[in-house]
């Protein structure tokens, strides 16, 4: 392995790896901040529509909770091949960097919903309390108490889902997603070069050793801000 890497072509490495980073940044950065935009709302829905909560909507709110369940119990190569047809009628094609978007948003989303309700349920409910008695209105409570008071549980939440996104992108490789994983699978495994592969391995390590510590620093500093 030692003599693989000594032989490596660095100016060809860099072409490659450079290019296949590129696309799952872009992967991970556009589905992430989808997935956010669908499952922070839904997240809070779940959270303020459960029983003894400020609108509690039981019945909606089991619906809604069965079907977020059912979309996280289903592992994300299955999911990839699934929605197919739904990824050809929303970006006009099935492969690429563009098509693996979809299912990575649709893998993310639920798992946001989940991260955003368990955080918000931690909020002490004396705070909550204290906020309706002096007339303040579901909105308010959820703007000015429940989201700041959760906010690093929703964080630490974020940054895991990001990292989670790091693996499924590298998935997304074997069906023609393009980025890390389809290099790793075309060039490592296909054509037999073990020295992109390596490269590669510690490449995703790399990203993500960097997104949890900055997740971690994040998380820290809100702490701090509050003297905890």
């Amino acid at each position: 392995m030692w003599q693989e890497i000594m032989n490596i072509d660095w100016v060809e490495m860099a072409e490659l790896q450079s290019v296949a980073l590129g696309e799952t940044t872009v992967m991970i950065v556009i589905a992430g901040v989808l997935a956010c935009v669908l499952g922070l709302p839904l997240g809070i829905f779940l959270t303020v529509t459960s029983r003894g909560h400020l609108t509690p909507l039981p019945r909606i709110n089991q619906v809604l909770g069965m079907i977020v369940n059912a979309m996280r119990s289903v592992p994300f190569i299955i999911l990839m091949v699934a929605i197919i047809p739904l990824t050809r009628f929303i970006v006009g094609t099935t492969i690429g960097t563009e098509a693996a978007i979809v299912p990575l948003t649709l893998a993310a989303a639920p798992f946001v919903a989940r991260v955003v309700e368990n955080a918000l349920r931690e909020v002490d409910s004396g705070v909550i309390e204290a906020a309706q008695s002096m007339g303040a209105t579901p909105i308010q409570i959820i703007r000015n108490v429940l989201l700041p008071e959760g906010l690093p549980g929703i964080l630490a939440g974020i940054t895991l889902m990001f990292v989670s996104l790091i693996g499924y992108s590298a998935m997304a490789g074997t069906i023609g997603g393009g980025g890390l994983g389809d290099l790793a699978i075309r060039y490592g495994y296909q054509r037999f070069r073990p020295d992109v592969m390596i490269v590669t391995v510690v490449i995703l390590i790399v990203i993500v050793q960097g997104c949890q510590s900055f997740g971690d620093y994040l998380v820290n500093r809100i702490y701090k801000r509050r003297g905890q």
